[in-house]
C-alpha cells in the first residue's frame, strides 16, 4: 500500500482497523471454540461478548467471521442481526437451509408458512434443532449475531433452546452473541436460564490498555513509513481516553495531517493542531448519546452518576444507588430501573467475571463531562 492512501485509520461503525489490538485473551477464547469445531467437535461453551458501543465488539465478530473461513477444515460462520431475524420464520431460513428442513417438518406444515403458532409447538422447534445438527456434521457452523440486545424475545429463546439441543447433541455448533452491556438482562428475559453458563465465554469488550491503544496508532502508521513522536503519542492516547472509536478518529485526523504535510515524523505541535477537528467529531457523538438520554428521561440521573465518576474511577451497586437518592430520585425501584438504563445504554456497565465487590465503571468518561455541562 503507498504510504500517500487517503485512508488508513477507520473511524467508522464496524470497519475493522487497520490494527487489531488489545483483544489478545478474547481472541484465544475464540480461538480454542475453532479449535473444536476444527475437530468435528462441540465446544464447552457458547460465546457473548458484552460492552458499550464504539468498543469494537462487531470488529472482534468480523475478525472471528474471517478466521473461521480460513480454518481448515473451512467452517461455515452465518452472520445474523435483529434485524434480519425479526421472526421466528426468519431465523429458520437462517439457521437451516429449506430442502433439509422439508425433510423434517410435518407435511400438513409448509415452509413458507410456518407461523407463530407452529413454532409454539416443541416437536417442531427439535425438528429445527435436527435439522441444524444435521447440517453441523456436514460441515461445523458457527453463528454470530450483532446487535443481540435488540433481539425479539421469542427469536432469542428458540435460537437459545436450539443451540442447547443441537450442542446436546454433540453437533459441532457454536452460538456467538454481541451486544451492549444490557445483553444479559435481555438474555435472562428469554426464560433460557441456561445460557449464562459459558465459563470463560462470557467476555467483557472495554477500552484498550494503555499499550494496545499505542500499539492501535503505531502500527499501522510505521507500515506506512510515518512515525509518531512519543510526546504525540502519550498526548493523543490521554485525550482518546483509550476508547477505539476516539483511537480511530485521532488516527485518521494525524494521517490526514500527515497527507498534507508529507512529513514523515508526526509531531506533538501535528497533534495539537487536530485536536479541535477531533474535538468537533466527539462532541458530535457524544451530542447524540446526550439525546438519547433525554429521550428516556434520563438526564437527571445520568448528571448525578456522572457526579459520582468525576472524582472516581469505579462505584459499587450502593455507590450509585446513592448518587441517584441524592439526585431526588427517591423510589428504590425507580432507582434501580434508572440505574439499569443507564447500563443498557453503556453510559455505565459492570464488566463481566469480577471478583467482589463488583464495580461500575463509565462507558466513556468524556461524555459524563458532557453531561454535567449541558444538564447545567
Amino acid at each position: 500500500m503507498e504510504s500517500n492512501t487517503q485512508w488508513v485509520f477507520t473511524p467508522g461503525d464496524g470497519a475493522t482497523p487497520p490494527a487489531l489490538t488489545g483483544r489478545t485473551s478474547e481472541q484465544a477464547v475464540l480461538s480454542r471454540c475453532l479449535g473444536n469445531l476444527c475437530h468435528n467437535a462441540t465446544p464447552p461453551h457458547n460465546v457473548v461478548l458484552v460492552g458499550p458501543r464504539g468498543n469494537g465488539k462487531t470488529v472482534l465478530l468480523r475478525w472471528f467471521q474471517h478466521t473461521c473461513g480460513q480454518s481448515k477444515p473451512a467452517v461455515d460462520a452465518v452472520w445474523l442481526t435483529p434485524s434480519v431475524v425479526p421472526d421466528q420464520p426468519a431465523l429458520l431460513d437462517g439457521l437451516a437451509p429449506r430442502r433439509w428442513l422439508a425433510k423434517l417438518l410435518p407435511r400438513k406444515i409448509g415452509i413458507a408458512s410456518v407461523g407463530s403458532a407452529e413454532w409454539a409447538s416443541p416437536s417442531t422447534r427439535r425438528n429445527l434443532a435436527e435439522s441444524v445438527a444435521s447440517r453441523c456434521r456436514r460441515r461445523p457452523l458457527a453463528v454470530l449475531l450483532d446487535e443481540a440486545h435488540a433481539l425479539d424475545f421469542d427469536v432469542g429463546a428458540t435460537l437459545l433452546n436450539v443451540s442447547q439441543e443441537v450442542r446436546g447433541a454433540e453437533a459441532p455448533f457454536l452460538l456467538v452473541l454481541a451486544g451492549t452491556p444490557g445483553l444479559p438482562t435481555h438474555l435472562d428475559g428469554m426464560n433460557a436460564s441456561f445460557w449464562s453458563r459459558l465459563g470463560e465465554g462470557e467476555l467483557g469488550i472495554g477500552h484498550l490498555s494503555e499499550g494496545a491503544a499505542k500499539q492501535a496508532l503505531t502500527e499501522p502508521l510505521d507500515a506506512h513509513g510515518v512515525a509518531i513522536g512519543e510526546d504525540a503519542l502519550g498526548y493523543v492516547v490521554a485525550q482518546s481516553q483509550r476508547y477505539p472509536y476516539f483511537v480511530q478518529l485521532w488516527g485518521d485526523a494525524l494521517w490526514q495531517r500527515r497527507l498534507a504535510s508529507g512529513e514523515a515524523i508526526i509531531a506533538a505541535e501535528d497533534a495539537e493542531a487536530v485536536q479541535p477537528t477531533v474535538a468537533a467529531q466527539v462532541a458530535n457523538y457524544h451530542q447524540r448519546r446526550f439525546a438519547e438520554l433525554e429521550s428516556e428521561g434520563l438526564v437527571p440521573a445520568a448528571a448525578a452518576v456522572a457526579r459520582l465518576f468525576a472524582d472516581a474511577t469505579a462505584a459499587s451497586n450502593q455507590d450509585v444507588d446513592a448518587a441517584l437518592a441524592a439526585a431526588g430520585i427517591d423510589d428504590a425501584g425507580k432507582r434501580y430501573a434508572q440505574r439499569e438504563a443507564l447500563n443498557r445504554l453503556g453510559y455505565v456497565w459492570r464488566p463481566p467475571n469480577q471478583e467482589a465487590p463488583f464495580r461500575w465503571y463509565a462507558g466513556i468518561p468524556s461524555l459524563m463531562t458532557y453531561v454535567l455541562k449541558e444538564a447545567v
